[in-house]
């Protein structure tokens, strides 16, 4: 059976209830909101999905985590011309919904979730690029043991190693879209 999400579609924020409200990270989220560019073929996907209102969209997230402020600027931009509804619910105020979308057991946000109209879940993307994502599964699978004495250190290398495969600019926004319409094509 799948997951319904429908009592929470109207719940959280709106895209710019959340940015405003923001007291940490608001500037750098902004900063990679104007940074984001199209690229052309994409940006006409998405505008085609105009007339899919059958689609919700609702976002895990909290302004306090980097993963959101890097990643959750892109996936409204690249959302905003598709008309498709997205509500923000804050992690703390929405346990029983991050409960459902755990990240190999573990809590991580952001976690895009689409849904039809009646709330049941089509499919989720995150909580980064698949390919950032993987430095920290390689991680969680090679230490499974948090009270080691090494896992601090070893935790610091792997988000390392994900800012490395971030990398310096904006070439990640354009993988999330391209990740994003995958997703959004097998529903």
């Amino acid at each position: 059976m799948s997951k319904n999400l429908y009592s929470q579609l109207e719940a959280g924020l709106a895209p710019q209830q959340f940015i405003d409200g923001m007291a940490k990270n608001q500037d750098k989220f902004l900063e990679w909101m104007d940074s984001f560019n199209w690229p052309a073929e994409e940006r006409a996907y998405f505008e085609s999905l105009r007339n899919r209102d059958d689609l919700r969209c609702l976002i895990l997230a909290a302004e306090w985590c980097g993963d959101v402020v890097r990643n959750v600027p892109v996936v409204l931009k690249a959302l905003e011309p598709t008309g498709i509804p997205v509500r923000i619910l804050i992690i703390e105020e929405h346990p029983e919904v991050m409960d459902q979308f755990l990240t190999m057991g573990g809590k991580a946000i952001p976690i895009v979730i689409f849904t039809d109209a009646g709330g049941y879940v089509l499919g989720h993307w995150g909580p980064r690029p698949a390919h950032v994502q993987e430095a920290m599964t390689a991680f969680k699978l090679a230490n499974p043991d948090r009270e080691a004495a090494d896992y601090q250190e070893k935790l610091g290398e792997a988000r390392k190693e994900m800012g490395r495969r971030y990398g310096e600019g904006t070439a990640y926004h354009n993988v999330i879209v391209s990740e994003l319409r995958e997703l959004i094509s097998s529903f």
